[in-house]
Parts: structure tokens; C-alpha cells; sequence
């Protein structure tokens, strides 16, 4: 192996170890998401312009992206804060605790009432005595959404260079480019696999929720925004769908024990092999067998916490591409 090339392996790799310990993973993912949207979509402009009238053109291309990511990252944050979205969720949430609290056996209730009560202190409390933490809380949300602004704007900037005629270039810089596109590539591929899991998963749900229920006499409560839910957390591996089943079951419970319980068994049986649904077809993608992304994800979880969760796939998928390029496997 060339020494340039080895150089740019432990580069990579050194970049990648960085990116997660210090939490910049937003700003990596945004970066590769306005890169990889932007060659998509420079593939559909002219062949015969000239060299000029294409930077400008991959110029308008690259704000078009970053004005449509901004966009929706806008939009799902006030979902998240409307009225009628998240926050309705939660509030439903601990109404439908408090009356079952009132509702189920003695035994069980005995549990919520320390836990509801609890919580809500715990929030006051928050809010009474550490304003200077809610306060750094924000500035960590302003710099997270710097972090991202900038990982789109160095996204941009290497999808309009890539298009650059490069005649001779060092075999270092050659090494590099390599490492990017194994990346890239990894990275196109992985997340079209998430949202195939994200778009099977809210399928199912909606399945239940807006037609099985209604069948059977049964209306829960704003369903709609429980399909949309499932397919904006669907989108994280494994964890999403955690956080939308436990919603909508609470919810289901809302209504009746009965219909909780329905909710409990679909869940359970559409989605009790979720890690290796998410392995599968992921691997599918990457060409890798579920047991590997599945020790990839738990290794990287251990290490890493959820940031290495996130990433594994992407992670996993881009190292066994480059050892394949290199003839090991």
C-alpha cells in the first residue's frame, strides 16, 4: 500500500474518532447530506455549458439544498412545538397517566402517582432554581445549529470542487478523494435505507392507526399526528421507534385497556425484530449480514453512546467498502 494512501487512512479514521467524541456528527451528517444531494442533482443540469455558467449553476444548486434542508429541519421544529404537535403528544400523554392512575389496580397505580408528581417537581424545580442551566442549554442548542450551518456551507463548498477539472493531482490528494467518495457513497446508501425503514414502519402503523382502529369502532386521538411522529423518529435507527411505540401505546391506553393492549401486541409483534429488520436491510445496501451491523451498533453504542448508534451503519458501511477496495475480504 502506497504510504500516501496509509497516511489518509489514519486521517480518516482519526477524523471519524474526533467527529464523535466531540459530538460534531450533526454537523458531519448535514455536511454529507448537502454534498450528496448536490451531485444528485448536478447530474440533471446541461452537458454544454461552459465552465463558468456550471459553477453558477452548481452554486444555485448547492443554496436550493441547503434552503430545502433548512426548510424542513424548520418545519419539524415547529411540529415540535406547536400547539398541535409534540406538545399535544406529551400533554395527552400525562393526562392519559393521571387517569390511570384512577383506573388501574392498586397495585399498579401505587407506581404513578410518585412518578407523575415527581417529574412535575422535578421540572419546577428546573425552571425555579436553574435558569443558568436552562440558559447554557440554549447557547449548546445555537452552537449545535451553527455546527450544522457551517457542515452544510463545507458540504456545499467540496460538491461544487469535486466538478472542478483536475488534470495532475499529488497522489496524496488522490488518496483523500478516495476516502470521500468510499464516505459518501456509504452514507447515500445508508440513509436511503433508513428512510425505507422509516417509510415501512410508519406505513404499518398507519395501517393500524387510521384504518384496523376506525374498522373496529376505535378513534384515537390525533392518529394523524402519531403517523407523522413515527416517520420523523423512524428515521434514527432503533431508538425512533422506541419513542413512538411507548407514545402511541400510552395513548392507546388513553382510550381504553383494552385498546392499549391491542396496540401493546401489534407493536410487539410488528416491530420486536426491529434491530435486525434495520440490520437486514441496511446490509442489504451495504452488502453486509445483519449479526455485523448489529455488533457494530452495540459496540459503537458502548463506546460512543447514542451519537455511536446513529453512526455505526454509516461507520461500518464506509470501513468495510475500503477494505474491500483493498482486496482484504
Amino acid at each position: 500500500m502506497p504510504r500516501s494512501t496509509t497516511i489518509s487512512y489514519v486521517l480518516a479514521v482519526t477524523a471519524t474518532v474526533a467527529v464523535l467524541h466531540f459530538h460534531l456528527l450533526p454537523a458531519a451528517f448535514a455536511g454529507l447530506a448537502v454534498y450528496v444531494l448536490t451531485l444528485k442533482l448536478a447530474r440533471h443540469l446541461p452537458r454544454n455549458m461552459n465552465r463558468v455558467a456550471h459553477t453558477v449553476a452548481l452554486g444555485v444548486v448547492v443554496l436550493c439544498v441547503i434552503t430545502g434542508l433548512i426548510s424542513v429541519c424548520t418545519a419539524v421544529w415547529s411540529f415540535v412545538g406547536s400547539s398541535q404537535g409534540v406538545g399535544a403528544l406529551l400533554a395527552m400523554v400525562m393526562e392519559t397517566l393521571d387517569s390511570l392512575r384512577r383506573t388501574l389496580p392498586a397495585s399498579v397505580a401505587e407506581l404513578l402517582p410518585t412518578t407523575i408528581e415527581g417529574l412535575r417537581q422535578q421540572m419546577a424545580e428546573m425552571v425555579g432554581d436553574h435558569v443558568q442551566k436552562i440558559s447554557i442549554a440554549g447557547m449548546e442548542g445555537l452552537k449545535v445549529f451553527a455546527h450544522i450551518l457551517l457542515g452544510m456551507v463545507v458540504g456545499g463548498m467540496a460538491a461544487v470542487h469535486h466538478f472542478k477539472e483536475h488534470d495532475q493531482v499529488p497522489p496524496f490528494v488522490a488518496a483523500l478523494r478516495s476516502r470521500l467518495r468510499a464516505l459518501t457513497t456509504a452514507f447515500d446508501k445508508v440513509v436511503f435505507a433508513q428512510v425505507k425503514i422509516s417509510a415501512l414502519n410508519t406505513t404499518l402503523t398507519a395501517v393500524y392507526l387510521l384504518i384496523a382502529l376506525p374498522l373496529c369502532g376505535v378513534r384515537l386521538p390525533m392518529a394523524t399526528v402519531l403517523v407523522l411522529l413515527t416517520f420523523a423518529v423512524g428515521l434514527l435507527p432503533v431508538v425512533g421507534n422506541l419513542v413512538s411505540n411507548t407514545v402511541i401505546v400510552v395513548i392507546s391506553l388513553g382510550v381504553s385497556l383494552g385498546v392499549g393492549a391491542a396496540s401493546l401486541l401489534f407493536l410487539v409483534v410488528i416491530h420486536k425484530a426491529e434491530y435486525f429488520m434495520n440490520a437486514r436491510i441496511v446490509g442489504h445496501e451495504v452488502q453486509a449480514t445483519a449479526w455485523e451491523l448489529l455488533s457494530a451498533m452495540l459496540l459503537m453504542e458502548a463506546v460512543f453512546g447514542l451519537v455511536g448508534l446513529v453512526a455505526a451503519p454509516v461507520v461500518y458501511a464506509w470501513l468495510k467498502a475500503e477494505v474491500k477496495e483493498q482486496g482484504f475480504i
